[in-house]
């Protein structure tokens, strides 16, 4: 298993610089972009289940940008696992993406590796996303898992931006609601009966966040996010899986925030 995480990463790496070099052969304005970000969060959701108790969670990321193309890397470290024999590195994610606009239409697709420290079954995903810029944004996205467990993933959400007028700062609000649809019912399993796959709406997300520039490079944001089952069926299965069952005393509903600082150049 570690050989074949560390082939994936070196293959990521690769793809990583298979965008850098076209920045020394184009115009002066395509230049590559870096962002990097620190969240400080006080749970960690993940499409409605529960990653975390009780704990601060800390979130590094940084995302090197070319002409549309991407690469990003993203951590979730707990400082108090639940599980007092699970490591402090709860996730590392590889994110390789294109995004572009057509005529006020914003479209994407990617590929996405979940490397998961603590289970040997890591998870990928092809992902494909359009929005209209228009009022609310609609924006509709599409995650296929094909590595482990394979599932669809189908998000739909509005989102709108406040001026504030007071150092150029933004209230974003957004509102998103999902589907699953899963083709293995050992990882999704319908909580009615265990024999067949999940179907069904699944959760919820309510977010506001408040965008403040210090400067030209740097912005905090201070979030606060409510996430919630769309069904019956998705509550049951948020109590079920959640990480490690959390002394089987998972929740369905979660009001959760945090502190984003982020650097950009």
């Amino acid at each position: 298993m570690y050989k074949i995480k560390n082939k994936m990463i070196a293959l990521f790496i690769i793809g990583v610089s298979l965008i850098l070099p076209f920045s020394y052969s184009e115009a002066e304005e395509n230049k590559p972009t870096c962002d990097a970000s620190l969240t400080l969060i006080s749970q960690y959701i993940w499409r409605g289940y529960e990653q975390s108790r009780d704990s601060l969670i800390i979130q590094p990321s940084i995302t090197i940008g070319y002409d549309g193309f991407s690469a990003n890397v993203w951590q979730s470290i707990d400082t108090d696992p639940h599980d007092s024999e699970t490591e402090n590195l709860y996730e590392t994610d590889f994110t390789l993406s294109y995004d572009t606009e057509i005529n006020n239409v914003s479209l994407g697709a990617g590929w996405i590796w979940y490397v998961l420290p603590d289970s040997e079954y890591d998870s990928q995903e092809l992902y494909v996303t359009a929005g209209l810029n228009t009022f609310l944004n609609p924006t509709i996205t599409i995650y296929r898992e094909f590595y482990h467990a394979p599932s669809t993933y189908i998000t739909l959400g509005i989102s709108h931006s406040l001026e504030l007028g007071w150092m150029n700062s933004t209230l974003d609000l957004g509102l998103q609601g999902s589907y699953l649809i899963s083709n293995d019912s050992g990882a999704y399993p319908d909580p009615d009966d265990p024999e067949d796959e999940y179907n069904n709406f699944h959760d919820g997300l309510l977010s506001a966040e408040l965008n403040v520039p210090v400067n030209k490079y740097i912005t905090v944001t201070p979030a606060i996010y409510w996430s919630f089952p769309l069904c019956d069926d998705a509550a049951d299965d948020m109590k079920e899986w959640a990480r490690g069952n959390l002394d089987h005393h998972g929740k369905d509903n979660f009001l959760y925030g945090g502190i984003t600082v982020s650097l950009s150049f």
